[in-house]
């Protein structure tokens, strides 16, 4: 019984021990028999050395409190692991590995947003266990992060879909009042910094920012506007155009245009147009093939015919491959981006909150995700180049690539 109580693992320690009692017992009634003229001494003895091996393999148990055998007190200590209990109210009370899987961010990280964002987020009572501010931003994070149903983030965080539907809003538009301290335009350090930095990838001058726009995919009723909203690849999307400087910063953002809006028309009627426009920035874009060629947005020769041109070509494509690793980053960090289950105009918002957070991780140094490969956005290029632009391109080819 006792060989047979010590063999299962999940074996109850209570069980053993009692086996270990039987055992001891046994033992000493054994011994006492033996005394006994009328009992076989041979018999007696094999009694005795069978109760002995069975209290040997008790006592050698490593899952009794304190076994006797060394080996099965190195396997206990082996199986030993301290219980930790957490506080079911603090999210932020583990490590950084489980915090970056659900929310994409450190708990320095996720602590410094909390205190951003606590002005705005925190509820006035503690009524019906009113959520605290971590659990409102990390419950916005797990959305953010996993672009999952708002019940199964619900259900990761042990509350209804409504009150989670509620809190994502909630973060959002308190994001959305720090755009203008985290986008801004060329950037958070100096315009020649910027440029040194751009300079630096492939030798291409003046930069102080690259350009593209991405589709944010969008699944639901959309009225009569619908039609405005199915991009090239025939699917409902935003068309969200993006600049960013050399380190991967998004420094503009312009996230209300429709899938089927062409790149160049945003980029026509945006703000940062205006500016540039206004001489407000020393310094150029460079971008795709979607964009006409002008004296402050750079593109590449159409048709290069000589070698300086082809170098223009290269250095330019690898100087604006940012902008492609930026929507990388901000997509694999943020894979709600890949789908939103909204109206266009809280998708908009959502774009918006995604980008400042993407900027705070990389201020903060957050661990970049790792990205899986993004299908490049097919492009309608634009053939009419700007005259002044034309020659802004061939005068930077002539001085730098010939």
């Amino acid at each position: 019984m006792a060989k047979e109580a010590i063999s299962e693992p999940s074996a109850c320690p209570i069980m053993a021990k009692e086996a270990v009692s039987r055992a001891s017992v046994c033992l000493v009634t054994a011994k006492e028999t033996i005394s006994e003229p009328s009992v076989c001494p041979v018999t007696a003895k094999e009694a005795i050395f069978k109760l002995s091996v069975v209290q040997f393999l008790v006592l050698s148990s490593p899952f009794l409190p304190n076994p006797v055998d060394i080996s099965a007190q190195i396997v206990r200590r082996a199986l030993r692991r301290e219980r930790v209990f957490r506080d079911r109210q603090n999210p932020l009370d583990f490590p950084d590995t489980y915090l970056y899987e659900r929310y994409r961010f450190s708990v320095e990280g996720i602590g410094y947003i909390c205190e951003l964002l606590e002005p705005h987020i925190t509820n006035v009572t503690r009524r019906s266990h009113a959520l605290t501010v971590p659990q409102m931003v990390c419950i916005a994070l797990r959305f953010f992060a996993s672009g999952t149903y708002l019940y199964a983030v619900g259900d990761a965080e042990n509350l209804g879909k409504n009150t989670v539907c509620r809190t994502i809003r909630k973060v959002v538009l308190a994001l959305q009042g720090y755009i203008n301290g985290f986008i801004v335009f060329p950037g958070h350090l100096s315009t020649m910094s910027i440029k040194e930095g751009f300079y630096k990838i492939a030798g291409f001058p003046r930069v102080i920012g690259a350009i593209d726009c991405t589709h944010v995919a969008i699944s639901t009723a959309l009225g009569e506007h619908e039609a405005d909203y199915v991009n090239r690849k025939s699917f409902h999307s935003l068309n969200v155009q993006m600049t960013c400087d050399h380190e991967c910063m998004i420094t503009s953002l312009d996230a209300k245009w429709p899938g089927s809006v062409h790149d160049s028309r945003i980029f026509r009627e945006s703000v940062l147009c205006q500016r540039f426009e206004e001489g407000l920035f020393d310094g150029l874009l460079v971008g795709d093939r979607g964009y006409a060629c002008q004296r402050f947005l750079l593109t590449s020769y159409p048709d290069p015919q000589t070698g300086p041109q082809n170098r223009f070509n290269v250095a330019l494509s690898k100087t604006r491959v940012k902008i492609e690793m930026t929507f990388g980053i901000l997509k694999a960090r943020f894979n709600c981006l890949r789908r939103l289950r909204v109206s266009p105009q809280r998708a908009s918002q959502i774009v918006a909150a995604c980008a400042i957070l993407h900027n705070i991780a990389t201020i903060r140094k957050e661990r970049v995700p790792p990205q899986n490969q993004l299908l490049p956005d097919e492009i309608d290029p634009i053939t009419l180049d700007h005259p002044a632009g034309a020659a802004v391109r061939d005068a930077i080819t002539t001085q730098y690539f010939t």
